[in-house]
């Protein structure tokens, strides 16, 4: 299995939620490596059958104003949501995915970071827990994984502890 190069790159417009954005990226690159040591995820993802020495991606912390307007323009939805994901590559057909330089860009998570603290409360876990198995959420989408089905919304979600409980084992 091919071992790149992953370059994450984030930006917080949200003034009341400083969050550790170089700890985020460091647990976001470890999740994508998990997803991509496992073969159901990996041979089911985009990138599979794919050449490349490198992925990206970008992460937008933001509030739940900017993802509502985001909602509005691109999916004609009303309504604040948590996350939004801009799954590039994987959305694009595969015989017009776009690779640069051996550089698969996967797109987009934007995550409100307000919305985020609400849930967590409502949920009672932290802030950083919540936003976490977010990330984690995204990144099952930027790969090409939905759920629009109970069992593919298991298996994204199944995905997605598993991620966060490897990672915490190693202390990222």
């Amino acid at each position: 299995m091919i071992k790149p190069v992953i370059n994450i790159f984030s930006e917080n417009i949200y003034e009341n939620w400083q969050v550790d954005e170089a700890k985020l990226i460091e647990i976001a690159r470890s999740v994508l490596k998990y997803y991509m040591q496992r073969t159901d995820i990996y041979e089911k993802s985009c990138l599979y059958g794919q050449i490349y020495d490198t992925i990206s991606f970008d992460i937008l912390y933001c509030d739940g104003e900017k993802t509502h307007q985001i909602n509005k323009e691109y999916r004609d939805k009303d309504y604040v949501a948590d996350i939004i994901t801009f799954a590039i590559f994987a959305d694009t057909e595969p015989e017009e995915r776009f690779i640069f330089d051996g550089e698969i860009n996967l797109g987009e998570i934007m995550l409100a970071l307000d919305k985020i603290t609400k849930s967590a409360e409502e949920k009672g876990v932290t802030k950083q827990e919540e936003l976490c198995f977010l990330i984690a959420h995204g990144i099952m989408h930027l790969l090409g994984f939905d759920h629009q089905t109970e069992e593919d919304y298991k298996f994204v979600v199944e995905a997605q502890k598993n991620a966060l409980n490897k990672i915490k084992d190693k202390n990222v």
